[in-house]
């Protein structure tokens, strides 16, 4: 474990959201760590997602997402923020995937992602329609 390897793990583990690897890049630097560039900060975030320490979170046209929490659990992604919110729920995890073996795919495992609106974004969203003229 190198010592860069260490201040990115350090990051995540001080957040309870999905950093990019921008995000993570700017945290070390407001913690006055330096020489560690976002070239290193990606190695280090996709070595530690290859090894099961952290896991990636991808959603469709935004850049991957990095979390300490490896155990199945499913997200709420935000449509208009791009906000991950985690939750976990029993019935989810519990699901069955269908037989996938007649194209090859070999499951590893699953999550679900539901899309819409976060709380913030929601009361956003309904106050500039309170406030529209008719």
């Amino acid at each position: 474990m190198t010592l860069q390897r260490r201040a990115v793990l350090e990051v995540l583990l001080a957040r309870d959201d999905h950093p990019t690897a921008d995000q993570v890049v700017e945290d070390l630097a407001a913690r006055g760590v330096s020489g560690v560039s976002r070239a290193t900060v990606f190695r280090a975030l996709e070595l530690f997602a290859e090894r099961g320490i952290v896991a990636r979170v991808c959603h469709p046209g935004a850049a991957a997402r990095y979390e300490v929490r490896t155990h199945r659990h499913h997200h709420l992604v935000c449509d208009v923020c791009g906000k991950i919110t985690d939750f976990d729920d029993d019935a989810l995890s519990a699901l069955q995937l269908p037989d996938l073996g007649s194209g090859g795919f070999r499951a590893r495992d699953f999550s679900v992602h539901v899309r819409g609106l976060c709380a913030d974004c929601a009361r956003e969203q309904d106050h500039e329609l309170r406030n529209e003229e008719p």
